[in-house]
């Protein structure tokens, strides 16, 4: 599973604004699957594993509360942050 990540001492929330990966696709490790914005900067999250993209659980532009399930990434490895 993929969280919405902690990326400042004061983040309670974030904005999703871009997917870079749709379900279905293919993921390599260290590809951006999506972009948050907090406090006026956006941020590229990449993916930690190889894996594919199942399913996502928020569009762009929705507001996600950080530890939130934004959405599952199918891979061989288990990793703290998508696995």
């Amino acid at each position: 599973m993929i969280k919405m990540p902690k990326l400042s001492a004061n983040m309670e929330m974030g904005v999703l604004v871009a997917w870079n990966k749709q379900p279905g696709e293919t993921i390599e490790k260290g590809e951006v699957i999506f972009e948050v914005e907090t406090d006026k900067v956006v941020i590229e999250i990449e993916s930690m594993v190889n894996g594919t993209l199942e399913e996502v659980f928020f569009e762009e532009g929705d507001e996600v509360g950080i530890n939130e399930v934004v959405a599952v990434l199918e891979c061989g490895e288990q990793d703290g942050e998508n696995g």
